[in-house]
């Protein structure tokens, strides 16, 4: 479940970069840019929770 929140609110964070970005430059909105930024982020959130932040056992 949290794999699709980080998704979703990966998307979301996306949308608004591209929309303010976008308009501050003067060009359209492009849901191209959008979509590819998600999955970046999506990814790199995945692997650093999976593979980077593992909780170490106390010694």
């Amino acid at each position: 479940m949290r794999l699709i929140w980080t998704a979703i609110w990966s998307f979301l964070l996306s949308a608004m970069i591209v929309y303010v970005i976008s308009s501050m430059a003067g060009y359209s909105f492009d849901l191209t840019g959008t979509v590819a930024i998600a999955v970046t982020f999506t990814l790199v959130a995945i692997i650093l929770s999976e593979v980077v932040l593992k909780d170490k056992p106390n010694e």
